[in-house]
């Protein structure tokens, strides 16, 4: 598997990576003030890409085209700007990143649907 599913799984697995990293240095730490970023970049980073590469993977007919590039562009710079937003929004209180990040996931997820939608689940016959 190559192509925009192997780069949503990479990217999925890059998240919990550092997700589970994060949430050993809290635990260590005792610092658990930045539990919500830490829980977006495992939900939104880990499970929601996961689940995307998963989808381009049993439906090869969705990952062609420039569609898919332009949902992984939403997905990854979505879910970067939304966690890194909440870990400033949390220490200085600045929720613009946060917004413009949560703004890219959501565009991401209709981009998603519209992917769905089109294409439905699974090979065509």
């Amino acid at each position: 598997m190559k192509g925009i599913a192997f780069l949503f799984f990479v990217t999925a697995v890059l998240c919990v990576s550092f997700g589970m990293a994060w949430g050993l240095q809290m635990s260590i730490s005792g610092d658990h003030s930045l539990y919500g970023a830490h829980a977006h970049l495992n939900l939104v980073g880990w499970v929601t890409m996961g689940l995307f590469g998963l989808y381009y993977a049993v439906t090869p007919q969705a990952a062609t085209g420039r569609l898919p590039a332009i949902h992984y562009a939403l997905a990854v710079s979505g879910v970067v700007l939304m966690v890194i937003g909440i870990v400033l929004f949390l220490k200085e209180g600045s929720p613009v990143p946060v917004g413009i990040g949560s703004v890219l996931t959501f565009g991401s997820m209709v981009v998603f649907l519209y992917t769905v939608a089109r294409n439905g689940i699974g090979r065509s016959v």
